[in-house]
């Protein structure tokens, strides 16, 4: 089974710059396709999909139009299908959609960025918390599958300028590592980390200085995986030669 997600940064933008095609060609036509940052509502995911065959197509939309947002794109039809954590504060900003399947969930999450100055850093610590909870509840049941932009980089291995953004960088600060080593701490694993302990690779890029072509960026899009599927566990990768968008897809394979 083959499992991708990708920071689409704009569903609509990355569909006009040929996201059909890439999903049956470069995405070698994944089993399961999840995409954060939509910024589109539910009726506008479907537009934007509306020529792709084979997949049944789920969105997790925000309140405020144009922001945020998740989407599932799946060959087998789930067993069913939620929105949100079950906490209103955090779901009305899109950020979850949970697919069930007969041995596993899937959750997709566009995790809060702390923003400029941090000044979202307190709402992120929160988040951080009601999400590993929610996680956790769901593997008591089956295995948990969570993809998506996590919005932090674990380890200094995993930005390319580790001193200069640590505690001065929303997605690099204690509290946010903190907060991921606790998320792994519940029973799950950093799939790529995993197969690739020392590896240096990253998922997105600012649009600034031309960091990508200098490859000055950041890993903050993972598959985590519940420890019982540690066995499973195939390949796990960066997929950074796509462009589209500033992240690009990460994979998962699976047994």
């Amino acid at each position: 089974m083959r499992l991708i997600s990708w920071n689409v940064n704009g569903i609509r933008s990355l569909e006009s710059k040929g996201l059909i095609g890439m999903i049956g060609g470069v995405l070698n036509s994944p089993d399961i396709v999840c995409f954060q940052e939509t910024k589109a509502q539910d009726e506008q995911v479907r537009e934007a999909l509306k020529e792709l065959g084979g997949y049944h197509i789920y969105s997790n939309s925000a309140e405020k139009k144009g922001y945020s947002g998740v989407a599932i794109l799946t060959k087998e039809e789930p067993l069913n299908v939620s929105q949100g954590i079950g906490i209103s504060e955090h779901d009305r900003e899109g950020r979850v959609l949970t697919a069930e399947y007969n041995d596993f969930y899937l959750v997709t999450v566009y995790t809060p960025n702390s923003q400029n100055e941090l000044a979202r850093l307190d709402y992120r610590k929160e988040w951080d918390l009601d999400f590993g909870s929610y996680l956790e509840k769901l593997s008591v049941n089956k295995p948990v599958i969570c993809c998506g932009d996590l919005n932090v980089a674990h380890t200094k291995k995993d930005l390319a300028r580790p001193k200069s953004n640590f505690n001065k960088t929303a997605g690099y600060t204690q509290v946010e590592i903190d907060g991921f080593s606790a998320l792994l701490e519940r029973g799950f694993l950093d799939s790529f980390r995993l197969l690739h302990p020392e590896d240096i690779s990253y998922s997105w890029w600012s649009y600034r200085m031309n960091a990508r072509e200098k490859n000055i960026g950041w890993r903050i899009d993972y598959f985590i995986v519940s420890e019982c599927l540690k066995g499973r566990v195939l390949d796990s990768g960066i997929m950074g030669e796509v462009g589209g968008s500033d992240h690009c897809p990460v994979f998962l394979e699976l047994a």
